[in-house]
């Protein structure tokens, strides 16, 4: 059903280009990487749009690491643990915990500047953190500070040569190894790209969802073109979704930071009570899919579309010095965070599965790797910890590049070529085909699913199959062909996990089960859905 290649092509009539190392992406895990790269490789950098269009650019919170002297690794690592509800793998996190501090000083190095106060490094707590751990800059404009340090160090990098606005159409194998990529230029020719490594940084799948925090750029682009390739994805299931994004006519679904509540927010429904004390002993700092499921259930019993997240009781001075992009976004449509209660809702936030690697973030592939949100690293589980993700990217992607190192170089090239008569989408066919599959996946495949919802959500999808018979030449319709098969990727995931864990919650199956399901779901061409044993550490598995 998912084809090998979405667009036709010939390689020995094509334009081709040979590098080192290929960065697919502009996130923290993409500039981070080529930087690190640099040192030893010629790097190829390709973005879709720009160095400052990612998830990354638009993180307001903040990057975990062990910085305090009351806080420590094994702290963080059972608060990571408990977080993911039993599918992290241990052996990944303790990489996270014990490398994460060093990871945050290379980006200090590299010119990011955190908050600091009386001389120290400003920590704050987020939800089912146990300590004061995350670091932020200018109040919550944490990724867009990190993406600015970066973005710059790249700019000025003679060994990184960077394609904006070019488009990753597929990625080139040949006997079971990544030989490069397919790319389609801005004027709409295609090249090929050859590399000793290629490493997928391209983000997450947001925008399967009608309501996303994401950016427009998070398509499922390099989930779906390493799935076509052979790659195993995993845990595709655990999408998670954001407990607080501004839900306010004529404003975009922003994120109203989860900081916010850990500065001491209350959340109100819209009789003006406060509810989490019903759902958990953390109250507002309970782990997130927890805080959205409540938040829906108090939606559908005051049958409203929103809830309130209310800092008002704490000083004006606090809120506006903490939270300035906050403050000043909401201001733009006439809500003052200092005084008003903030109208919030869950929105699609981030993937916790991908495209699994080991702990050198090499996946399946051989050269190839991923990094950041696409991949699945271990280190999520079934429900990100608050403000892992940045770091994560930073402490894997260093790995990524100490095994690239390690590589020979190849001057190898694929031999392929896919040739099928297609015919056109008709014009705007691509634009309502995308909504029609992002309401299926709110409606069927969203916080709250069941087996009967699934599998009309799946017989949905597959009227949208044209898709992949087609010619497809527009940026819209090749990331609407990779949505699609995000799509699939998650709807069989939820429907073969008959449990509820984490950020996957099935009515029909309201319970956890560690007897049957300890384990992760694994898809790929040749084997079809399946699953996978938790790595362990020290040779216990996590549970």
């Amino acid at each position: 059903m998912i084809p090998r290649y979405i667009v036709d092509f010939d390689l020995n009539e094509l334009p081709k280009k040979h590098t080192d190392v290929i960065v697919i992406g502009a996130g923290i895990a993409g500039l981070y990487t080529a930087i690190k790269a640099s040192e030893r490789n010629r790097v190829l950098m390709i973005t879709k749009k720009s160095l400052f269009e990612s998830n990354t650019r638009y993180a307001q919170g903040g990057i975990a690491a062990v910085f305090s002297d009351e806080d420590s690794p094994e702290f963080h690592l059972q608060d990571t643990l408990a977080a993911g509800a039993g599918l992290c793998d241990e052996a990944a996190v303790d990489v996270l915990v014990h490398e994460g501090p060093e990871g945050v000083q290379d980006l200090i190095r590299l010119g990011t500047h955190f908050d600091e106060e009386n001389g120290q490094y400003a920590l704050t707590r987020e939800g089912a953190h146990s300590q004061r751990r995350i670091l932020h800059a200018n109040g919550d404009a944490t990724g867009y500070e990190i993406v600015r340090a970066l973005a710059e160090k790249v700019l000025a990098n003679p060994d990184i040569e960077l394609w904006d606005d070019h488009f990753v159409l597929d990625l080139l194998t040949e006997d079971g190894e990544c030989r490069g990529v397919l790319v389609r230029k801005p004027d709409g020719t295609d090249t090929a790209v050859y590399g000793k490594a290629v490493v997928l940084c391209a983000g997450g799948t947001g925008q399967l969802f009608r309501y996303t925090t994401n950016p427009e750029v998070a398509t499922g682009d390099g989930i779906a073109m390493a799935f076509r390739a052979g790659a195993m994805v995993r845990d595709m299931e655990f999408i998670q979704f954001h407990p607080t994004s501004l839900c306010y006519p004529g404003a975009p679904r922003f994120l109203i930071s989860e900081a916010v509540r850990g500065e001491g927010a209350y959340l109100r429904n819209i009789r003006g009570e406060r509810f989490m004390d019903q759902y958990h002993p953390q109250l507002e700092l309970a782990p997130r899919d927890v805080v959205a499921r409540a938040i829906l259930d108090q939606m559908d019993k005051t049958k409203s579309t929103y809830v309130y997240v209310d800092i008002t009781h704490e000083s004006p001075e606090l809120v506006r010095h903490r939270f300035p992009t906050i403050y000043e976004y909401c201001l733009k449509f006439g809500l003052d965070l200092t005084t008003d209660w903030i109208p919030v809702a869950p929105a699609a936030h981030y993937m916790m599965g991908g495209v699994r690697t080991d702990l050198d973030g090499q996946t399946t592939i051989r050269r190839l790797y991923a990094c950041g949100e696409v991949s699945s690293t271990g280190v999520h589980g079934a429900n990100r910890l608050a403000s892992n993700s940045l770091v994560e990217a930073v402490v894997f992607g260093r790995r990524i590049v100490d095994n690239i190192n390690r590589l020979s170089s190849s001057e190898a090239e694929a031999d392929a070529a896919n040739l099928e008569p297609r015919a056109s989408l008709a014009e705007g066919a691509a634009a309502e085909k995308r909504l029609k599959l992002q309401k299926t996946m709110v409606r069927y495949a969203g916080l709250r699913r069941h087996q009967a919802g699934l599998a009309r959500g799946l017989e949905e999808l597959k009227k949208l199959q044209d898709v992949y018979r087609s010619k497809l030449v527009s940026r819209e319709e090749l990331e609407l062909a990779n949505l699609l098969t995000c799509a699939f990727l998650m709807v069989e995931s939820a429907l073969y996990r008959e449990e509820s864990r984490g950020a996957h919650y099935r009515e029909d199956y309201p319970q956890r089960d560690d007897l049957h399901w300890l384990k992760h779901t694994t898809m790929d061409r040749t084997n079809g859905i399946g699953e996978e044993r938790l790595a362990c550490l020290n040779g216990k598995a996590t549970g």
